[in-house]
């Protein structure tokens, strides 16, 4: 008898415990969140994808006359580091830390991806919703559609849950990725999450719930896995994930049945008895390509050594650790991930296109846990700041964003230099301090007594990176916010990304850069005659001169 079956009983019971705790506690499914569409615009062309595709067309046209310059660069390769809930005020916050970690004030410093020559902002909302979740801003910022909060791949006519309607091939979107594949280069994942995660399967799930990681989220939904297949699923057996080379995360559970154990003690989560992981070996045994499989640091430097064809890194059983907690002698750090996955893309000369997940800072501001969301910043940027080294600004575009925002409040009145995990200069009505870095929302909330804030620094807990900041409304995950998020540009057509733009108009832009995927291209012919002052004075005289 397996042993999770002699633990708990049967296995009927260990899969309704499994179906239980599916949900992801940081993204709960919401109770407005129902299987109806949500037709929340007036304009009902945009629950199609080509209403954004136009979209992101114009947006590229009028670059063209406004920019009036061509650098005619085309980007070989393409890297996208995503820091997930990355707001503006992370990023202050974390150059300021990073700053006063080597014994400056802060404030001056800059983060590896700020000193980048082109900057804009993004704005983040889904087609239902003022506020985006990760699953319908990675829609847009690698499919280049917007779509339903909770939805990956699809066109806003498809409601979250809703099994049947993802079946419609006209919903179905493809991401830059699967554009790169398309031209011949290469293709690549990396995140410190589950690789099934919502920003990770951006780029290879096409899925009507962001929680049918595994078959059991499928069923928990009273749908048929083998209808609408799991996101676990579709990156082993599906197109394009299963041509990926390199896919670098966290995430066991969700490839190993829930009769199984793996390497570090985690239960995994199907129902359907399938392990994926030896499915995606035997997919590469078919294919005759060489492959490895890696759970640990140690493993995975010594894949780094004779790099195979195919790479399947999977560090933990659910989300990699933080970097802060991190067992060093197991877990890889981002930046190292990121290094030998562009090692790895690197061997196909026509280029590649990879995607890079900071995915914890979010999680640490779910939590309310200011000093791990920092953190997270700080080692997103050395990782940027290792690709900046490996490849270069002539063919190699790399571009640093966020997903959406999260509601971290920067507060006044600190004095230059002062503790930015510390309590502000200034205290409240009552005479109690407050933080400089605090939430609107989340788990850190603290009863009021007598009406009056308790004065948290006194906390016997304070200072260390798990204790939560305060906040002025008690829930049980902190939300994200509707703020626009920053965009950082180096390398062919860097320029293009400036501005203030929809957040669907990313992959284009990058494709464009690229000439790969639909649209306009920086090397077609087309797209470069732009009208300089000097060009148009040419053809006004070679026109009065021959005509």
């Amino acid at each position: 008898m397996p042993f999770v079956e002699r633990v708990l009983g049967s296995t009927s019971v260990f899969v309704f415990i499994i179906v239980l705790v599916c949900a992801d506690h940081y993204h709960p499914d919401l109770e407005f969140e129902n299987d109806k569409a949500v037709k929340a615009t007036t304009n009902l062309a945009e629950l199609t994808a080509q209403y954004w595709i136009d979209e992101a067309q114009a947006g590229i046209k009028a670059r063209q006359t406004r920019l009036r310059t061509d650098d005619g660069n085309v980007a070989r390769n393409v890297v996208m580091f995503l820091g997930d809930g990355m707001s503006v005020p992370t990023l202050s916050a974390a150059r300021t830390l990073l700053g006063q970690r080597s014994g400056r004030p802060g404030e001056g410093t800059q983060l590896a991806f700020e000193s980048f020559p082109s900057v804009g902002l993004t704005k983040t909302y889904c087609v239902d919703g003022q506020i985006a979740d990760s699953a319908c801003t990675a829609t847009a910022y690698l499919c280049g559609v917007k779509a339903n909060r909770g939805t990956i791949g699809l066109t806003a006519s498809v409601p979250r849950r809703n099994c049947t309607a993802s079946l419609d091939p006209s919903t179905n979107i493809e991401s830059i990725a699967a554009w790169a594949l398309s031209d011949g280069r290469d293709a690549g994942i990396v995140t410190t999450t589950r690789i099934t995660h919502a920003s990770p399967a951006g780029t290879y799930a096409k899925v009507a719930n962001r929680n049918w990681e595994n078959d059991a989220g499928v069923r928990n939904n009273n749908q048929d896995p083998n209808i609408c297949r799991d996101i676990a699923y579709q990156l082993v057996h599906s197109y394009p994930g299963n041509q990926f080379k390199v896919i670098l995360g966290g995430g066991r559970r969700e490839f190993i049945p829930n009769t199984n154990i793996d390497e570090e003690g985690t239960v995994g989560r199907r129902t359907d008895g399938r392990n994926l992981i030896e499915e995606w070996r035997m997919d590469k045994i078919t294919r005759n390509v060489s492959y490895q499989y890696v759970w640990n640091r140690n493993q995975l430097r010594s894949a780094a050594d004779n790099m195979p064809d195919y790479l399947l890194g999977l560090f933990e059983g659910s989300h990699m650790q933080y970097h802060l907690q991190a067992n060093e002698e197991t877990e890889p750090t981002l930046p190292e991930l990121t290094e030998i996955a562009i090692r790895s893309l690197s061997r196909n000369k026509k280029g590649f296109f990879l995607f890079v997940e900071g995915g914890r800072i979010d999680h640490a501001h779910h939590s309310n846990r200011v000093e791990l969301a920092l953190d997270e910043t700080i080692e997103f940027s050395a990782a940027v700041a290792r690709a900046t080294e490996l490849l270069s600004e002539e063919d190699s575009l790399i571009i640093v964003t966020a997903d959406h925002a999260h509601v971290m409040a920067f507060n006044g009145y600190t004095h230059r230099g002062g503790d930015i995990l510390g309590p502000s200069d200034n205290r409240d009505q009552d005479g109690t301090p407050y933080m400089t870095l605090s939430y609107s929302n989340g788990p850190g909330f603290r009863s009021h007594v007598n009406g009056s804030r308790p004065d948290v620094t006194v906390e016997t807990n304070f200072g260390v990176p798990t204790w939560r900041a305060h906040v002025e409304i008690p829930l049980s995950s902190e939300t994200h916010g509707g703020d626009d998020v920053a965009v950082f540009a180096r390398g062919p057509q860097h320029q293009m990304f400036s501005g203030l733009y929809e957040q669907s108009q990313l992959p284009h832009l990058m494709a464009y850069a690229a000439c790969i995927g639909p649209g306009l291209h920086v090397c077609s012919a087309a797209s470069r005659i732009i009208l300089t002052p000097s060009l148009t004075l040419f053809i006004v005289l070679f026109f009065f001169t021959y005509t």
